[in-house]
């Protein structure tokens, strides 16, 4: 599916850990598509949703390899003006529960989707098949896009 077609109606698009490091690390197989979705980002077309854990599971590649550079690019793109950075509540927390157990999701997958759901996410961004399981969100799958 085209770029375009996929984030279509969409207004806010929750961010999963995933593009984010294609993005920052320039992945050789992914980073033209999600180069494609974060300059409709920059362009103003779409507000992008983020959350700590997201920020967390980027950071832990960067500091496991002692690189500063990496994790400080991560920081940036995660905390900017144009990311809606949402904090975990007790809220996310009982709705990530209930997706665990609604889906067989994993924990961490259930907080991402649940922080999309509170914060009114169209959309989330990953590179996880698994997720389309949730009807709740539109799960696009990077591997699956086209420019």
């Amino acid at each position: 599916m085209k770029v375009k077609e996929a984030l279509a109606g969409v207004t806010r698009l929750y961010l999963d850990t995933a593009p984010v490091i294609y993005l920052v690390e320039r992945n050789p197989q992914f980073f033209d598509q999600v180069c494609e979705i974060f300059k409709r980002i920059d362009e103003g077309q779409l507000t992008v949703v983020a959350s700590p854990i997201t920020l967390a599971e980027c950071l832990v590649g960067a500091y496991r390899n002692s690189q500063t550079e990496v994790a400080a690019n991560f920081v940036q793109l995660l905390t900017q003006e144009a990311v809606d950075f949402v904090q975990i509540s007790g809220a996310i927390g009982d709705l990530a529960a209930q997706l665990r157990v609604k889906h067989n999701l994993k924990l961490i997958d259930a907080f991402q989707i649940a922080v999309a759901l509170e914060a009114g996410c169209e959309a989330f961004l990953t590179n996880d098949a698994q997720l389309q399981k949730v009807p709740d969100l539109r799960i696009l799958v990077i591997s699956e896009l086209e420019i």
